[in-house]
């Protein structure tokens, strides 16, 4: 049994989705926090429970019988998601998996730059403690969090951004067809993985240069200081911590943390990852 976490979430719905074209769905579990959402799993087979990172005794239920458990990191960070993830991997091996895996991310290390990577490094260190072989798949940055970025600011014709580096943007659907491709091969990788990145990396002046090509409109890339973009985020009611953890994603990419391209990707997938291009031209449709 295959044990999927956050199912019904960006991520961890296309993982069962790529999963299931490789396995049984008998073999397939999943832990959502809301069953009810992943009732079309169920009606094709696979095994629904609902499962919580801050109760452990649920999740001994979630994942019980599990060969391997795949955690998918939680959409917070700081304390409170690291105390999670432990949790999970806790979770996973008192239900005697065999094998815990986990998305991590690209740049992963405790001396990052991002918040993000610090936790996911303290997760990976929870993983090397927890005495259970694991498989970290580090992931590269969200290409949809790129057309985040720019979609807001076509309208304006302006992306007022920090100063950045390169990015090697990478598509969720290309991430979840690794994670099911690893998944159905145990072992494939002891411990974190290449980066898995898309390629080529690209700052967010090359982003806006190739939203100018699809949208047919001029997007100015606008670099301000790290103050002043703070400034304008808590003056929109952004809290202040939450800004900062978001300045640390452009502080990160001018250290390079971000910029590593690897094929790794595209030989698990057996083909060319997609491009940041391809994911821009799909969420600028409507513009």
């Amino acid at each position: 049994m295959i044990i999927v976490t956050g199912a019904t979430g960006l991520l961890g719905r296309q993982i069962v989705e790529r999963l299931l074209d490789r396995v049984p769905a008998d073999q397939v579990g999943v832990s959502v926090r809301d069953p009810h959402r992943a009732r079309a799993l169920a009606e094709r087979g696979v095994r629904v429970r609902r499962g919580d990172f801050t109760d452990a005794a649920g999740l001994a239920h979630a994942f019980e019988g599990a060969s391997q458990v795949l955690v998918v990191s939680v959409d917070k960070m700081g304390e409170e998601c690291v105390k999670q993830h432990r949790v999970a991997i806790e979770g996973a091996v008192a239900a005697g998996a065999r094998r815990i895996l986990y998305t991590s991310q690209m740049g992963a290390d405790p001396a990052s730059h991002f918040q993000a990577c610090r936790d996911h490094a303290a997760t990976e260190e929870a993983l090397r403690a927890s005495g259970v072989p694991f498989t970290s798949l580090r992931n590269g940055f969200y290409a949809a969090s790129a057309a985040h970025f720019v979609g807001q600011a076509v309208e304006s014709g302006r992306l007022v951004l920090p100063a950045d580096g390169p990015f090697s943007w990478t598509a969720h659907a290309d991430l979840a067809e690794a994670a099911a491709a690893v998944l159905a091969d145990e072992g494939r990788f002891e411990g974190p993985t290449p980066p898995l990145t898309g390629a080529p990396a690209l700052t967010f002046g090359e982003l806006a240069a190739l939203t100018g090509e699809i949208t047919g409109r001029p997007l100015t890339r606008v670099t301000v200081p790290d103050d002043q973009w703070l400034a304008e985020m808590t003056g929109h009611g952004m809290p202040a911590s939450t800004a900062e953890q978001l300045l640390g994603i452009f502080a990160a990419a001018r250290a390079g943390e971000f910029a590593t391209v690897d094929p790794t990707l595209a030989g698990l997938i057996g083909r060319e990852p997609v491009s940041a291009q391809t994911v821009l031209r799909e969420h600028l449709a409507g513009h």
